[in-house]
């Protein structure tokens, strides 16, 4: 697992920094989404629902790469490639709440589908950099 260097470590733990996740479609093009995260146990963890484009893609053991950009000073980001190491519905409708209430100051997901059934994937850093 590689090591998220600590001078970007605030745009994981402490900002509402979104992350552009690059996912690879089947037939070997790229793909990318805006998406929230937050940062556990040196994993970045995004959700999602099933049956949406990055859903599909977002396998255990599939290549991406996340580009985090501050917010506040849009020529800071940290770049991240890795590979999901896990997918799980456990757990996964607390996560997208807790992820709310970190973006939008909201207890529940606002957003929510009916029948909507929802997936978090944890991904493992391979490696990292950035600019400041």
């Amino acid at each position: 697992m590689a090591v998220i260097p600590d001078r970007y470590l605030d745009l994981l733990r402490d900002k509402k920094a979104f992350a552009s996740l690059a996912t690879i479609m089947p037939d070997g093009s790229p793909q990318v989404t805006p998406v929230w995260f937050d940062y556990v146990g040196g994993a970045i963890r995004v959700n999602t629902a099933k049956g949406r484009v990055k859903a599909r893609n977002l396998k255990v053991g599939a290549a991406v790469a996340l580009s985090i950009m501050d917010p506040d000073n849009a020529y800071r980001y940290v770049q991240v490639r890795g590979r999901v190491r896990k997918a799980t519905e456990e757990g996964a409708a607390a996560h997208i709440d807790s992820l709310a209430k970190k973006y939008l100051g909201k207890d529940k997901y606002p957003f929510a589908q009916p029948g909507e059934e929802r997936v978090m994937y944890e991904i493992e850093p391979r490696a990292a950099q950035g600019m400041s």
